[in-house]
């Protein structure tokens, strides 16, 4: 009970990093708008399970990869965290940046015509996997949870926390936002997330940067 109260910290911030992420529209959420919109809600929807698949796959790759380089080179830890670390801060300058920008996202149709269900399911994972900022994005996500000497359980938490909250929120997305209104309604409050986005990235790259365990 001990161990899970001194790591419970670091998992709570893992998870609110990848929620605030997901909450700024990248490639893969806009992909999802999209199809809800221009296709349908049970397009939409599949497109939403492929791409938070794709997620889990991230998260699965880079706890492996980190765990097994760290039972290796226990110092690369540090190295790791400021990697992740300046990511961080470069999305919180990214979001700061919106904030005072003019454009409004834009939900577009996915290219190629219309699909199947596992044709929408099989091309939401590709664009999750094949998204290059995705391994230093999830890099980031791990190292907030990860301390040097964490047990096995830790980095598993936070594998299935994301992904069950991936789930939750891509299909949120894609049932709330299969109609035009609802977009709008986010545009009209971009400015006030990219805010709040930002100075969260702020906070937990520096946090991450200055951590040394």
């Amino acid at each position: 009970m001990q161990d899970f109260a001194m790591y419970l910290p670091g998992i709570l911030l893992a998870y609110s990093a990848f929620l605030l992420a997901i909450a700024s529209p990248g490639p893969n959420i806009l992909a999802v708008l999209g199809t809800s919109m221009s296709v349908g809600r049970s397009s939409g929807v599949a497109l939403a399970l492929g791409v938070a698949t794709g997620s889990f796959t991230w998260a699965v790759l880079t706890v492996a990869g980190l765990s097994a380089l760290l039972s290796i080179y226990a110092s690369a830890l540090l190295a790791i965290k400021v990697i992740g670390g300046a990511y961080l801060l470069w999305l919180a300058y990214k979001s700061f940046k919106s904030v005072v920008s003019e454009y409004d996202i834009e939900a577009k149709e996915l290219a190629g015509g219309k699909r199947s269900p596992f044709g929408y399911l099989k091309r939401g994972y590709i664009i999750q996997m094949t998204n290059p900022k995705a391994a230093l994005a999830w890099i980031a996500i791990i190292s907030l949870g990860l301390s040097d000497g964490a047990p096995a359980w830790v980095g598993a938490a936070i594998v299935a926390g994301t992904f069950v909250l991936s789930v939750a929120i891509h299909m949120l997305y894609a049932v709330a936002f299969s109609t035009p209104v609802m977009v709008r309604v986010y545009g009209k409050s971009r400015r006030a997330i990219q805010g709040v986005l930002g100075t969260f990235f702020a906070f937990a790259g520096l946090r991450l940067i200055a951590s040394r365990s």
